[in-house]
């Protein structure tokens, strides 16, 4: 029996990194396979990632959860014929619905030995309360779902900041085990503590019977997918949603016009996320010098000019040979050493970009 665990989180809540931390030490010795799904063309993550040894199938043209269901089946049984893994992670795309993506992984369990043994949900302590007010069909579903939810960035928080979190998490969530203790801090024993209870409530969720969070405050897992054409695949298809994100340092959620209330819906009455979520990708051989780098990453953090940035990430080369990846979020920036890839990649995520502008930019032909 493979185990499998779905590590689900908004734009820029710090999956990669928190599955990195598992790997590590968590999930140390077991042979273990990350399938990944990108909102947008260009995937970022990856490179990073393969560092653990840990194998990758990134799958950038659609969602795991619904338009490529029948691919991810495919996907899952190869990983478990091809790899013999003891664990498979899945790190859905940030905007993704966790309720879709359990629905995708139960639905190969006819054809593969697996048990879905975590239900994670990365959420970013510091932004949790303007994301539930600006994405909260989104942001809700993957913390009312989850059976563990990890708060991040808890070490930038007040104590009373991070009680407040605790608790507006539980007015959405009352049996996940909340993991509030700063990543740095937070140890195997921890982690594996706050696990069996995860188990113990996934347990209730499967006699439970209902495929419902227990609580029962859905009466059923949402049946999005039921109603759309799963054949060919247009980036606005979208019924599942796609990746990670962040804003600017001065340009917040609470002040942009695109309150998930606002928009565009199903006739279930379920926003799809491509209504809502837009990505810039592009491949790159323009070379920038650091301090370009520099400037542009600053530009995108400081200034409304490019639309609602949620998430930019990127890795590109310098003039000097080296090569630096990227990564923005909001009101955080990170620029680090990378490793030579074939070409430079950059990605874009937010609302109402200005693809033009970004192009311009980035000095993208």
């Amino acid at each position: 029996m493979t185990k499998v665990d779905i590590i689900s989180g908004f734009l820029g809540a710090g999956k990669t990194t928190f599955i990195k931390k598992l790997i590590n030490q968590v999930f140390a010795g077991e042979r273990l396979v990350l399938i990944e799904n990108e909102f947008g063309e260009i995937g970022i993550d990856g490179g990073f990632l393969k560092d653990a040894g840990v194998e990758i199938t990134e799958m950038n043209s659609g969602c795991i959860c619904c338009t490529l269901v029948g691919d991810f089946s495919k996907a899952l049984q190869k990983v478990l014929e091809d790899y013999h893994p003891d664990r498979v992670i899945i790190e859905p795309s940030g905007v993704g619905k966790l309720s879709d993506v359990i629905r995708a992984v139960e639905s190969v369990n006819a054809n593969a030995e697996i048990a879905i043994e975590g239900r994670i949900a990365v959420v970013d302590g510091k932004k949790a309360k303007s994301y539930l007010k600006n994405f909260g069909e989104f942001y809700r579903d993957q913390i009312a779902h989850a059976s563990t939810i990890v708060i991040s960035r808890t070490q930038l928080m007040t104590d009373a900041q991070v009680e407040e979190c605790v608790r507006m998490l539980r007015g959405e969530n009352q049996d996940a085990a909340i993991i509030s203790t700063p990543w740095d801090k937070l140890g195997q024993e921890a982690v594996l503590h706050a696990f069996e209870k995860d188990r113990r409530i996934l347990d209730l969720y499967v006699t439970c019977g209902c495929g419902s969070h227990h609580n029962h405050q859905d009466d059923h897992i949402h049946e999005c997918c039921d109603h759309h054409d799963h054949g060919e695949h247009t980036h606005h298809s979208g019924c599942c949603d796609h990746h990670d994100g962040s804003e600017s340092h001065t340009h917040h959620p609470e002040s942009h016009s695109h309150n998930m209330e606002n928009h565009s819906h199903d006739h279930h009455g379920h926003h799809h996320a491509d209504e809502v979520f837009t990505s810039w990708g592009k491949e790159t051989a323009h070379r920038y010098t650091e301090g370009e780098l520099e400037q542009i990453v600053k530009e995108l953090a400081d200034t409304s000019n490019y639309g609602t940035i949620l998430r930019a990430k990127g890795i590109v080369e310098l003039e000097t040979g080296e090569w630096k990846q990227f990564d923005l979020v909001p009101g955080e920036i990170e620029v680090r050493e990378g490793q030579a890839d074939y070409t430079g990649r950059i990605c874009v995520i937010g609302t109402d970009l200005k693809e033009t502008k970004l192009q311009t930019l980035f000095h993208v032909l």
